[in-house]
């Protein structure tokens, strides 16, 4: 199995730039290797989603910018040879439009999408992150930015042993 990393964002509001929390999880050789969590201060101090991961302007106002803590980010995805998200379109949006706004360029990485995975591996119909933690047995917290990079890490961890090529 090719090293991936498992990357999750949490945003502030409906603008994809509004990144408050990233984390990534690294994968080698089956197993997790390695993990980076960060809080980010968005570009507003406007949170629409608190209701959803709890995060607000207070917890992330002293914390850096996208810009600012993309060199760490970048140096920790350079360990992997693709990226996976579940629902990927959503975490591709926000690691671009964040790039973009911090005037860096974004990686040029291969997403794998965890919920077409375990729609094609296990059959299911739904397959947001904690039906298919349940259905794997995968501990989760979720809208945790690093528990829910690490549950898409074992979702794929456990796809790729099931037989599905990543």
């Amino acid at each position: 199995m090719a090293a991936f990393a498992a990357i999750d964002f949490e945003t502030a509001d409906y603008g994809p730039d509004s990144a408050c929390a990233v984390a990534a999880v690294l994968v080698r050789d089956g197993r997790i290797a390695d993990r980076f969590s960060a809080r980010i201060r968005p570009p507003r101090p406007d949170f629409v989603f608190t209701y959803i991961h709890g995060i607000t302007w207070d917890d992330v106002a002293d914390s850096a910018t996208f810009r600012q803590m993309w060199p760490h980010l970048a140096t920790f995805l350079r360990r992997a040879e693709f990226l996976a998200a579940h629902n990927a379109p959503f975490d591709r949006g926000v690691l671009r439009a964040c790039c973009a706004a911090a005037n860096v360029p974004a990686p040029r990485m291969r997403f794998v999408c965890t919920v077409r995975l375990a729609r094609a591996t296990w059959g299911l119909t739904r397959a947001n992150l904690p039906t298919v933690c349940r259905h794997l047995g995968i501990p989760l917290q979720h809208h945790d930015a690093l528990s829910d990079a690490e549950a898409c890490a074992r979702i794929a961890i456990e796809a790729a042993r099931a037989g599905a090529a990543l």
